[in-house]
């Protein structure tokens, strides 16, 4: 086991927001872990309950081994911005990330990093265990494997065609994804423009898109399902189709800007974007009262009818 320098070996990055019931135990289990060269970085989004205290409280505790940090008069910046704050201040060859009502079970860092030396990778996600046993004892937890064919290695922009928010396969869990520090700087890190969602799709697309990822079966981290968390509040509402909106715009500049040119992404982008796209005449028949529309039908070119664009589910 490697013994712990002054530049340790993974910087896990956990952003604190507002989690005083759950950080503890998020903090523990990364202190539990058998893979012992690492730093916890506790980056502090404006926590407003007991979150800031009990995270100073660890760092004082564990000064070799765990910092805290926050924006400046501690203010609240999404979790994009903290994570790039958490990158910038990282010293680890690794970056690994876990939130803070999350948990790894004790050789999750052992086995990710002995498995990333071994394939010889700078990117390695592994699928996650959905928690749901945490306040529910009678509720069996769910393995939720990465969307693809399991313990292979992905070239781009393979993972961009097959996984959400593309494709139709399970994305990773952050708290599942270690890669390079180097890597994900020259990325650009995380995007501060999204702010409560999308933000880990962001970041997945650009190294979907840029880096080769290497796919485990392994599941040695928890993902905490939580009634009350932003995507648990947030899916199938009116504001995550607008994220999603933002998120689309954004893919499509950076495609744009990209030196390679994919033309299955812009397809399946193109594809994703038609599900927004209204035309001013089947607006109207949505719209206008069943008789008028029934009019509508009748007489409109019969190329639109044939087409399906009247009648077509938006």
């Amino acid at each position: 086991m490697l013994m712990h320098t002054s530049q340790p070996d993974v910087s896990i990055i956990m952003c604190i927001y507002n989690v005083e019931k759950y950080l503890r135990e998020a903090i523990d289990s990364v202190l539990h872990q058998t893979f012992t060269d690492w730093e916890l970085l506790l980056i502090d989004d404006g926590s407003a309950d007991g979150s800031t205290q009990i995270a100073r409280q660890y760092a004082a505790a564990h000064s070799t081994k765990i910092r805290f940090s926050e924006h400046q008069e501690h203010v609240n910046k999404g979790l994009s911005a903290s994570r790039n704050l958490g990158l910038s201040i990282a010293r680890g060859e690794l970056v690994a990330f876990l939130d803070a009502d999350d948990v790894w079970l004790p050789d999750y860092l052992e086995i990710q990093i002995s498995l990333l030396r071994q394939k010889n990778v700078s990117v390695i996600c592994e699928a996650t265990a959905y928690w749901y046993n945490w306040n529910a004892p009678e509720k069996e937890n769910q393995v939720v494997y990465i969307g693809a064919a399991q313990d292979k290695l992905y070239h781009p922009p393979q993972l961009m065609l097959e996984l959400y928010p593309l494709g139709k396969g399970a994305a990773p869990c952050m708290c599942g994804i270690i890669l390079e520090r180097d890597l994900l700087r020259k990325l650009g890190g995380f995007e501060d423009s999204f702010r409560g969602m999308y933000e880990d799709q962001v970041f997945l697309s650009k190294l979907y898109l840029n880096a080769p990822v290497y796919i485990s079966s392994n599941h040695h981290n928890l993902y905490r399902q939580r009634s009350d968390s932003l995507v648990g509040s947030a899916q199938n509402t009116a504001a995550y189709h607008v994220i999603r909106k933002q998120y689309l715009r954004w893919l499509k500049v950076y495609l744009r800007q990209h030196p390679q040119k994919y033309k299955e992404v812009d397809r399946l982008l193109q594809q994703a974007w038609g599900t927004y796209e209204v035309s001013p005449l089947r607006l109207l028949v949505r719209l206008v009262p069943g008789r008028l529309k029934h009019i509508l039908k009748k007489y409109a070119p019969a190329s639109l009818v044939r087409q399906g664009k009247l009648t077509a589910k938006v």
